[in-house]
């Protein structure tokens, strides 16, 4: 169906595309069933105190203001991720700020964290309850005067209904964000926010979402915070400011965060550098140019042990972590692996 569509979606603004997808996965119009795979016991993983069905998630940024989460688990993804949320509500940036690059098969994004807050977000999740393993991602509004305040302000809201928070310091579209990668102040915010959690009483899981433009020595700086200071996995990558001298597409040069094929093996070296790091003693999450069982094992083999894709799911449509799956299991048996993470970053 979505190939018969794809051509009409991919005609429309992609903001248009995306917002139709939104309110057509509001109708919740297919059964979980259509979308299971055979042998997904394979994909099976325990990570952060849950029982993963498979790696295969749904990055932030798609679902940004927890609309659809419910009906999207319907369509094979081990877990979901919705965000950024921001305390306040946001519009963003000025239209248009969504390009396709399909020749790259690709997407620059300036979104700017457009979502409908806290205060919304909250009182809908609670209302629509979660099917599956949710993960919430959080930031600091345009305008604030206190991006760590804003941080903690998505904790404590979220610590009680979420499986796991994620601080995103790694949008390129929110000014001054990425700073947060300077050790100093990220030791700062994770130590104000270990600080609510111990408050509060609560496990939580808090993972940390990195840039891929970051400095190669800046790694060890991050990876030995969080070792230290009890983050239980680290995202690799946002979307990346750079990487434009080879694509092809008009929009190349617009401003925004690149996403899709162009980032697939950015992500993946940075993967295995982190990986190095941590020494087994925090799982990553592999975001960036995942789009098929061959891109996800390779990211798997680099250190992941969960994925994340959302460009993937825009080329790819609905059956995108079906097919992906299908793929991924396919492969897995031609190289005699019987558990994806007997694969984990075998190809170190």
């Amino acid at each position: 169906m979505f190939s018969i569509l794809r051509p009409f979606l991919f005609s429309l603004d992609p903001e248009t595309a995306h917002d139709l997808a939104i309110k057509s996965l509001k109708f919740n119009p297919l059964p979980s069933k259509v979308f299971d795979v055979e042998d997904e016991q394979i994909l099976n993983i325990n990570l952060l105190g849950k029982s993963f069905p498979n790696p295969i998630g749904l990055a932030a940024g798609f679902d940004k203001s927890a609309e659809a989460y419910n009906s999207l688990f319907k369509l094979g993804f081990g877990f979901v991720e919705i965000g950024t949320v921001t305390p306040i509500k946001q519009l963003g940036n000025p239209k248009p700020r969504i390009f396709r690059l399909e020749q790259d098969a690709a997407l620059i994004n300036r979104l700017g964290f457009n979502n409908d807050g806290i205060d919304i977000i909250k009182e809908r999740i609670k209302s629509e309850g979660k099917k599956g393993i949710l993960g919430i991602n959080i930031g600091p509004n345009k305008d604030t005067k206190d991006q760590k305040n804003d941080f903690c302000l998505g904790l404590k809201n979220f610590f009680d209904i979420a499986d796991y928070i994620t601080i995103n310091i790694s949008s390129p579209n929110t000014e001054g964000l990425r700073d947060f990668h300077d050790q100093e102040k990220l030791l700062d915010l994770v130590i104000s926010l270990n600080k609510i959690k111990k408050d509060n009483e609560t496990n939580i899981p808090l993972l940390l979402k990195i840039s891929p433009d970051i400095n190669k020595s800046h790694i060890s700086e991050i990876a030995n915070a969080a070792i230290k200071n009890n983050i239980s996995a680290i995202i690799l990558t946002n979307t990346t400011n750079g990487n434009r001298e080879n694509l092809i597409s008009k929009f190349k040069e617009e401003e925004g965060g690149l996403s899709g094929d162009p980032l697939h093996q950015i992500s993946n070296n940075i993967i295995k550098n982190f990986y190095k790091e941590l020494k087994n003693k925090i799982p990553i999450i592999g975001v960036g140019g995942v789009n098929s069982g061959k891109t996800a094992y390779e990211k798997i083999t680099a250190g992941a042990s969960l994925l994340q894709l959302y460009t993937g799911f825009v080329y790819r449509g609905p059956s995108a972590a079906k097919s992906i799956k299908k793929e991924l299991i396919k492969i897995l048996k031609a190289e005699g692996i019987k558990s994806i993470k007997e694969a984990v970053g075998i190809g170190i």
